[in-house]
């Protein structure tokens, strides 16, 4: 691995104060972590603290497919089911198209629900009333739509099906896969050591608490971003779909829904989905070309991502705070990682 170790650093050390101040990279192949490293600092003052492997980012996001795991484990326990009804835990959807509507296909994004609100929109609204409220912009199941307003919606499911908070919903999933510092809303000695990220002009410097407007509108706490987390927590998570696949054994999920999820739910040319995951599609995904088609894995808008290949048992984390320097695409970043991460892993095995 050293020469994917010194092609990634040099590529992110480059990053450094230019599209990010800082971040993080954890790559695990056999369930186990072969290289993780920090670089930079917390924002672009040179008197901030430096980043730290432990240092926990705002995980947008990549909150989506924690609520996944949470939503699956509620299959498991025969609180929910795939395709099942939700109208009664939902009867707000009774006698609309939402009655359609399935854990599957909130998970795939194709409920037929609209991708998202302008936070401006919002102010004022309860904003999970709102997403079970709206109008579908497509039958369920017609297409692929990313829905921020369908995970909303599903952390009111998630809460409703377990008459508990979603915040003590992911802390037990969290707690149960090894993700032992994720968690909504950093206690206020956390804030100083967590990267901040946008200069908003409605909040000013964001940073300790969430970067998603509509997360923040919910207090913190939503389906769809709002997880603090480390590079870490992000690998232990994807290790509870990942170990499956590659014939490690993981209690949380049982073999066949951690299968499901990381194979084609949803179709679409630009990126298939599978169960809150998404699945490479083509070449041009922020995987890079040298990942497989098997591989899985999601983006946060922050400059977070992870991805994990299957077929080589490997995954990547990468978690930054890029949108500090604006909302910049990091596509090219993240795939350029992945390359050096996987070429090198490759030439190693075939000199093995």
């Amino acid at each position: 691995m050293h020469g994917a170790v010194k092609a990634a650093a040099h590529l992110l050390l480059e990053a450094c104060g230019a599209r990010l101040t800082g971040a993080v990279i954890r790559i695990e192949c056999g369930g186990g972590v072969v290289w993780e490293e920090a670089f930079g600092r917390v924002d672009a003052s040179a008197s901030s603290p430096a980043v730290e492997v432990t240092t926990r980012f705002d995980l947008a996001s990549l909150t989506k497919p924690f609520v996944t795991a949470s939503a699956l484990r509620a299959v498991a326990e025969e609180r929910l089911s795939l395709d099942g009804s939700f109208l009664a835990l939902v009867p707000e959807w009774t006698r609309h198209a939402h009655a359609r509507i399935t854990l599957r296909s909130l998970l795939a994004h194709t409920s037929g629900m609209d991708s998202g609100a302008d936070y401006r929109r919002l102010l004022g609204e309860d904003v999970e009333e709102f997403s079970l409220q709206q109008p579908l912009v497509a039958a369920p199941l017609a297409r692929v739509i990313y829905s921020d307003l369908g995970f909303i919606a599903l952390g009111v499911i998630l809460a409703r099906a377990y008459g508990s908070s979603l915040s003590e919903i992911l802390a037990r999933t969290a707690s149960e896969i090894g993700a032992k510092n994720t968690g909504y809303r950093p206690a206020a000695h956390e804030i100083p050591s967590i990267p901040a990220t946008e200069e908003d002009a409605w909040r000013g410097r964001v940073r300790g608490t969430v970067h998603d407007e509509k997360a923040h509108l919910m207090n913190g706490v939503a389906g769809h971003a709002g997880l603090f987390g480390t590079a870490a927590d992000v690998a232990a998570l994807t290790e509870a779909f990942l170990g499956p696949l590659c014939a490690r054994g993981h209690r949380f999920l049982p073999a066949p829904l951690a299968h499901a999820a990381v194979v084609e739910q949803g179709s679409d040319a630009v990126l298939r989905r599978g169960l809150g995951w998404a699945l490479k599609t083509s070449d041009a995904n922020s995987c890079g070309a040298a990942m497989s088609r098997a591989t899985f894995g999601h983006t946060g808008f922050v400059g977070t991502s992870v991805w994990a290949d299957p077929l080589r048992d490997l995954s990547i984390v990468l978690l930054t705070n890029a949108v500090y320097f604006g909302r910049k695409d990091l596509r090219d970043l993240r795939a350029a990682v992945c390359d050096a991460v996987v070429g090198e892993m490759d030439r190693c095995a075939r000199s093995a």
